[in-house]
């Protein structure tokens, strides 16, 4: 079988004779009256039908003057007989002639050309994209090597655990066993643990939903429940660490003042009072220091941070080792008067412990002194045993079961429902006890599992460390806590562990006491890691007020944001050490506590809220990678946190609501500048009034764009939509969520057809009702159905609630009919929709597209050739969030120009894919440079013939409305003889079916890969006369097979060569339309949708928009389905959290 071979080179030939050069002729613009869209014709446009852009270069400027002759680009075509010259147009673009026009090397993505003038190829978006959080490092060779940083375990799993560990471990931990029993303390302790883990998977999705910047929770619920919960939240998060340095600090105090060095307490400490107050002296000595340690620099204050943690872990190590190895030989002992535990001052005489009711003893003096009188005391003396008993006898003593219930005491109590006395040496109770003011008091040692959050521009894979090394320290210290309870509980005696300062065993620390080898390994481990835990607030809190100052959401806070050269936020230190002051006047440990409780419980309560918000308006920016989480589990989370403010210290609860709410009007009053894309905003779209103002105020953020669909669609005769699938379609994209508008305009007076729209929109109702597409409808009655239809586009929607995209079907039936408005409708919509800025989808094949019954396996392919903001990853996630494409795989392949680095785009798109969190295969496609093939010249030189028939249609229209016209002059019917319009109609009409694309398309492939039909030829025209035209238009033939009239048609197209003009820049377009769907049809054949750019529109040509819907059959021809895509060019998917 011989082929024909063509090659396409310019010649710089000597211009041709004068007479080939094609006289000027005056562009026609005026719109032809619109086809009436109720009439039935498959082959009319519709209201889904509408436009784009228009092109210039196919017009030429007017002028009276003869253009200049200049060397005109030749085409040299070797079929294989002979070479012959034929002329190829090149005409001046006027319009763009100031544009920066589109280098050669982009000549083979041609067909985008006007789009690369304000829409960046996509490798050059590639180029520009870098991983938050890194440095943009340019050439590595060039660079010192980055220090590389850090993991799970240092980054993550350490400082976290270190932060948890606290003083209440050390100092109440054991009291609370003691007072609420193992049983409930055993709940009390899971309950807490329990509230943080939910919290940490939490925290891991949200951590995981983009990069976090620092700021730790106060980034993640200001960029997801907005500026106003934000600030609120993050201000309520930045006093709980400000008040956890006072109540570290006043831990530090009390070790070193009650266990460590009491010598240098200054007054009589046995009174209450007297110790508050050198709490509140020595705490803010220590405070001071802390400061002045913090103003060194952060540096210094991390150089600490091991210390700490080796001192915490060694402590925990003794705790364990001692609870194994206590005995009631090596106990400690305690002396106790009947149920009384008293002090070991109380019972100590010449240095050694007597406990004995003797009368000669220390404790008769006590309880029976006469200068007292207390005869109820002394009685009690009488009645009791005075015994010592071994303070930690072990876990074989059988203690635990002793320890099992509760034992609550009122403030003063030495024993239930009995008061004591210091002056007899019984020890007191400082506080009334119950559940949860013991929940209270032990909650703020699980706090800290924002650290790792917190240090997310430290770690080397945030969104991997983060998850892991948050839930294993969580758990971690989770089973230290709960088995200290039960080790507590087994080897501690219950007089013991009510004794919360030690007074019975002369001021000791009873942790201290269980600890191996010897209590100073804990002493000083815990007064370490708790002045290390204070040091590391009051390092955080101040840069948390400095990034909430930064991001200027609460404008009084301003002053705060300002840093020294050493990046020191200096202004918050001094604010922040003064609040901690306030903190350490309270003084007692206890009562400080619950106040961190409260800001803590409401940040975690918000950090679930965000979970669950998220998760329920199924957002599109919601992608986190950390899979393990229900939005059951948040809400959980977050009743607990709300339940245990309450029920803890319901005033201080208020207080915290009252703070945030204050904070949240100001910010919403007067601040608020920032818009962070939060989640609310979806939550807004579904309110009345007030969220449509509320949303109208600000600009809607990347990460809360999603598809508000128009659909507008084409009704039949019967007011029925033609195409329901695009419904389906729709609903797909929606899946219930967000705005969806389905709209339809018919042809005629409303006041005669209000009935009719009536109907119609009725039909839609139940159209969408059938294919469960929720939504709202509108039908349009007007004169004109493509003003219409840009009168729609411009006024459809309310406020925020308006469409940002534009679903339009396409003009199937347009190669069939003999008026080009079945195909101007559709693109005078497209540049409505364009000067709207609004997206547009137009869905091709759409009785191909599946219904709510199918699920589909497969892939669905995404060919990426310009960034348009996104859209085109953005859909087809959305579409595999719906059952039908949910089974479908994700792959996207990149088109690289020549000048493309592939190896690098690749690499580039990986990265920007993965931080992304969609998972798709990716692969870069290579366009090369290639001659344009004789299909191409052919099918161009199709395209042209078919625009000059329809043009000479338009003109013998015109002509006989011209005739008809009594008025017109003699001199009106001068004009240049045209063929009948019967002749014309017949050169469209006869043989229509071999000018299908799909007809040309299969006879450009080998016979192997397609069954070709014996009628199946490619025709095209070569101009002349309309007889001959005809003639060979039924005879010439691509086909690689000869036929009797081939040689006779060639012989023709040789003789008319010369007068054969082909405008070189439409060629070039169809031979990237050409190229790129030969490509498509080698990688996605089988792919079950095919989602591509769509290109510009063109400027207003009748030639260019015939032009442009030829390119857009040979790009899509072919396919079973397939989605064209042109977004606004604003980003509508983002990285970030």
């Amino acid at each position: 079988m011989s082929t024909s071979r063509f090659q396409v080179l310019k010649a710089a030939e000597s211009p041709p004779p004068e007479e080939n050069v094609p006289a000027k002729q005056e562009s026609n613009d005026a719109r032809a009256d619109p086809v009436d869209e109720q009439d039935g014709d498959d082959h009319g446009p519709g209201p889904d039908a509408p436009l784009v852009e228009k092109e210039t270069h196919d017009e030429e400027p007017k002028s009276n003057n003869k253009p200049e002759v200049k060397d005109i680009p030749q085409v040299v075509i070797d079929d294989g007989t002979g070479i012959h010259n034929i002329t190829i147009e090149e005409r001046p673009c006027p319009s763009t002639s100031r544009e920066v026009q589109p280098s050669t090397t982009q000549k083979n993505l041609i067909l985008y050309e006007d789009d690369m003038k304000h829409m960046p190829p996509l490798s050059s978006f590639l180029r520009g994209f870098k991983t938050p959080g890194t440095e943009d490092l340019g050439d590595e060779d060039e660079k010192k090597p980055k220090k590389a940083k850090l993991g799970v375990i240092l980054g993550v799993y350490l400082p976290t655990i270190q932060h948890i560990f606290g003083v209440l471990m050390f100092l109440r931990l054991f009291w609370i066993v003691g007072t609420a029993g193992v049983i409930q303390s055993f709940f009390m302790v899971f309950i807490c643990c329990l509230t943080t883990f939910l919290t940490s998977i939490s925290m891991s999705a949200i951590a995981t939903n983009g990069v976090v910047e620092s700021g730790g929770s106060y980034f993640m619920i200001s960029r997801n429940l907005g500026p106003e919960f934000g600030g609120a939240v993050g201000i309520l998060f930045y006093l709980a660490n400000t008040f956890a340095t006072s109540m570290y600090l006043i831990g530090s105090v009390e070790i070193l003042l009650t266990y460590m060095a009491p010598s240098i307490a200054i007054g009589d400490v046995d009174h209450h009072s007297v110790l508050l107050n050198n709490f509140r002296l020595y705490g803010t000595v220590l405070l001071l220091i802390v400061a002045i340690i913090v103003a060194i620099g952060v540096k210094f204050v991390q150089m600490f941070a091991p210390v700490s943690l080796t001192c915490v872990i060694i402590s925990i190590i003794a705790i364990y080792v001692g609870a194994f190895a206590a005995t009631e030989a090596n106990s400690p002992t305690i002396c106790v008067l009947g149920e009384r535990l008293l002090t070991q001052e109380a019972v100590m005489h010449n240095g050694k412990m007597w406990c004995t009711d003797n009368e000669t003893g220390p404790i008769y003096a006590h309880f029976c002194n006469e200068e007292v009188n207390d005869t109820e005391a002394c009685q009690y003396f009488m009645e009791n045993e005075a015994k010592e008993v071994p303070g930690i006898p072990g876990i074989a003593s059988g203690v635990f079961l002793k320890n099992a219930y509760s034992y609550y005491l009122h403030d003063g109590d030495n024993t239930q429902r009995v008061k004591g006395s210091k002056s007899r040496g019984e020890v007191l109770q400082d506080l009334t006890s119950a559940f949860f003011v013991l929940m209270a008091i032990y909650f703020p040692s699980v706090t800290g599992i924002m650290t790792g959050s917190n240090m997310s521009g430290d770690l080397k894979d945030a969104q991997k460390s983060i998850p892991k090394g948050t839930i294993a320290a969580q758990w971690t210290t989770s089973f230290v806590y709960l088995s200290l309870v039960l080790l507590f509980g087994a080897t501690i005696d219950r007089y013991l562990l009510l004794d919360k300062y030690g007074d019975s065993l002369g001021k000791s620390m009873v942790v201290a006491k269980l600890a191996w080898p010897n209590e100073w390994v804990l002493l000083v481990g815990s007064f370490t890691s708790t002045f290390g835990a204070g040091l590391q607030c009051l390092c955080s809190a101040p840069r948390l007020l400095q990034a909430i100052a930064k991001d200027d959401v609460i404008p009084i806070l301003g002053v705060f944001s300002v840093v020294t050269k050493r990046g020191e936020p200096w202004r918050a230190l001094i604010i922040t050490t003064l609040i901690a002051e306030l903190g350490i006047l309270i003084g007692a440990l206890d009562h400080v506590a619950p106040v961190v409780d409260m800001f803590f419980l409401m940040c975690y309560a918000f950090v679930n809220l965000v979970c669950v918000l998220l998760t329920l308006l199924k957002a599109p920016m919601w992608r986190p990678r950390f899979k393990y989480f229900h939005w059951t589990l948040s809400l959980l989370g977050s009743l607990l946190c709300v339940t245990i403010m309450f029920v803890t210290h319901w005033y201080y609860a208020i207080v915290a609501v009252f703070i945030a709410a204050v904070i949240y009007k100001y910010i919403e009053f007067r601040g608020a500048k920032k818009e962070w894309g939060d989640g609310l905003r979806g939550l807004a779209l579904s309110t009345a009034r007030y969220s449509l103002l509320r949303i109208e105020e600000n600009p809607q953020h990347t990460k809360n764009w999603r598809p508000q669909l128009l659909v507008l669609v084409k009704l039949d005769r019967f007011l029925q939509p033609r195409y329901k699938n695009i419904l389906n379609l729709a609903g797909h994209l929606k899946a219930g969520r967000g705005l969806c508008i389905v709209s339809s305009v018919i042809k005629g007076q409303y006041r005669e057809m209000s009935e009719q729209a009536k109907a119609a929109k009725r039909n839609i109702k139940d159209a969408m009702s059938e294919n469960k597409v929720k939504g709202f409808t509108n039908v349009m009655v007007t004169q004109d159905v493509t003003e219409g239809l840009g009168i729609l586009i411009q006024t459809i929607g309310l406020g925020g609630m308006r469409p940002n995209t534009v679903m339009i079907g396409w003009p199937y039936g347009w190669k069939e009919s003999h008026d080009d408005e079945t195909y101007r409708v559709f693109l005078n919509t497209l540049d409505y929709i364009k000067h709207a800025e609004m997206s547009v989808l137009v869905p091709k094949g759409i009785n191909c597209f599946p219904d709510n019954k199918e699920r589909l396996t497969g892939t669905i392919d995404v060919w990426w050739i310009l960034h348009d903001g996104g859209m085109l990853v953005l859909l087809p996630f959305l579409l595999k969030q719906h059952k039908v494409w949910k089974n479908c795989k994700l792959r996207i392949f990149a088109v690289a120009q020549m000048q493309d680095n592939s190896i690098k785009m690749k690499k580039d798109l990986t990265s920007f894919f993965y931080h992304l969190r969609i998972d798709a295969k990716l692969e870069v496609v290579e366009m090369p440079d290639s001659d344009i093939s004789a299909y191409v010249y052919e099918r161009t030189l199709l395209m042209h013939q078919r625009s000059e028939i329809l043009r000479q249609i338009k003109l013998t229209k015109s002509q006989i409305s011209q005739e008809s016209d009594p008025d017109r002059t003699e001199r009106s019917f001068r004009h240049t003889r045209r063929p009948s319009m019967k002749k014309l109609t017949r050169m469209l009409s006869r043989d229509h079916h071999f000018l299908e694309p799909q007809v040309i398309f299969e006879s450009c492939h080998p016979a192997s890969s397609t069954n070709l039909n014996e009628d199946s030829k490619v025709k095209f025209t070569t101009g002349g006369d309309e007889a001959e035209s005809l003639e060979l238009l039924q005879q010439y033939t691509f086909s690689g097979t000869p036929t009797p009239h081939t040689s006779n048609a060639s012989a023709k197209l040789k003789a008319s060569g010369a007068n054969l003009k082909v405008d070189e820049h439409a060629m070039k377009k169809m031979h990237t339309a050409v190229k790129l769907n030969q490509v498509i049809h080698e990688k996605s054949s089988e792919a079950q949708l095919v989602i591509m750019n769509l290109p510009g529109t063109p400027k207003h040509s009748r030639v260019s928009e015939h032009n442009y819907i030829e390119y857009l059959e040979a790009l899509t021809e072919g396919l079973d389905r397939v989605l064209l895509v042109r977004g606004t060019g604003k980003e509508v998917i983002t990285i970030y959290s």
